[in-house]
């Protein structure tokens, strides 16, 4: 893409009062930018308002520096790394193309997509338990050792735990996981996720729909959430709080036709709500990735291998085996923890064993990754494992 045709991709976007509807109107009508600009207004009042036309025929103010610090952006990444589609480049995702509301232009930086990859969105809280932080891992190390790609938005919490999984299990030639960012690409938020961000840069691509320099505007982050949607076979929750940019997500899954699936959770955890009323309202079910991967119309295709890291035991006979070494072999008390977080007191009176040996016990296994010390003097149970 030239500067000429970057310069007429963004001025409209960048068109006050315009937007991707009208925008899209547009496009069908006359064409490329250029030949938009070249209407008349009473031409281009026949498609969108007296108004929108008039801000399309007038040049936006930042036009010019908007356009400068985009080349500026683009010059800046090694050759390849850092590009722009747009909804005429036969780059652009097809699976978005197809939605309701599709950018005008997307912002690529990581490694090239010659045909984008089935994909699955994992999503979930930002505060999430220890439990949910593993089990977004787990999944999205599954998945991509199914050859799937995990799509999720570089959040604190789930986002980045899905991220990390999915890049722990990439193999070369892989694109293991697409972060959708709310801000300009020239940003990284949150800015703990720095050294995130460049890894899967390196690994994986980072997508945005937002202008070069576009800060971390709240309202940017649930718009983002169809761009993830959309880009997916389907939506897992991990955990979520019923008010949360996850069920957006979820939604935005569900209003795409896309199958929506939660992950249960304690009753008494807050974290566990979201993924309850979603399953109460028709979302599928899953203990394990296995369980994800028998749903999704693609991967039925795929080698019937079970993956090597599945998350969780994935038949009946696993299941049995789980809970007969749990309750008779050197795990009593992982049995006794449960799986919701409990009291020392609360372990004293399961078990019958002494708070000084549980406090030794459960040290252990704090240091073995099987066992989370929460605040409130509460333990909780890691894995299945």
């Amino acid at each position: 893409m030239d500067r000429e045709e970057l310069g007429g991709w963004l001025r409209l976007t960048l068109a006050s009062g315009v937007g991707n509807h009208a925008a899209r109107r547009l496009l069908a009508a006359f064409g490329l930018p250029a030949r938009i600009f070249s209407q008349s207004a009473t031409a281009l009042q026949q498609v969108v308002s007296a108004a929108q036309a008039d801000s399309v025929l007038t040049p936006p103010a930042q036009l010019s520096s908007q356009l400068q610090a985009t080349l500026d952006w683009l010059g800046a990444g090694a050759a390849g790394m850092r590009r722009i589609v747009t909804l005429s480049d036969p780059d652009y995702p097809a699976s978005l193309l197809n939605t309701e509301d599709p950018p005008l232009m997307l912002y690529l930086m990581g490694q090239a997509v010659q045909r984008w990859p089935d994909a699955i969105a994992l999503v979930g809280s930002r505060n999430p338990t220890p439990q949910g932080l593993a089990n977004a891992r787990k999944f999205a190390e599954c998945f991509v050792e199914s050859g799937l790609t995990v799509v999720s938005g570089m959040a604190l919490g789930v986002d980045s735990a899905a991220h990390e999984g999915a890049l722990q299990a990439a193999t070369a030639g892989q694109l293991p996981t697409i972060a959708v960012v709310g801000t300009g690409l020239d940003q990284v938020y949150p800015s703990r996720n720095l050294q995130l961000c460049e890894r899967i840069v390196q690994r994986g691509l980072v997508v945005s729909e937002y202008p070069i320099g576009t800060p971390p505007l709240p309202a940017n982050f649930p718009k983002r959430n169809r761009i993830i949607a959309a880009l997916s076979l389907g939506t897992v929750v991990v955990e979520a709080a019923l008010k949360s940019g996850s069920l957006i997500t979820a939604g935005q899954a569900l209003e795409q036709g896309k199958d929506v699936f939660a992950i249960p959770g304690s009753i008494h955890s807050p974290q566990s709500r979201g993924c309850h009323a979603l399953l109460k309202q028709g979302a599928k079910l899953v203990e394990t990735a296995q369980d994800v991967l028998e749903e999704l119309p693609l991967t039925r295709q795929r080698s019937g291998a079970r993956p090597k890291s599945a998350a969780g035991p994935s038949t009946p006979a696993d299941r049995d085996e789980l809970q007969d070494e749990d309750v008779h072999g050197d795990d009593e008390l992982l049995a006794a923890l449960g799986f919701d977080p409990v009291s020392l007191d609360a372990l004293v009176a399961r078990t019958g064993i002494a708070a000084s040996v549980l406090q030794v016990r459960l040290l252990e296994l704090e240091l073995e990754g099987d066992v989370a010390r929460l605040p409130g003097g509460l333990f909780q149970r890691m894995s299945a494992s």
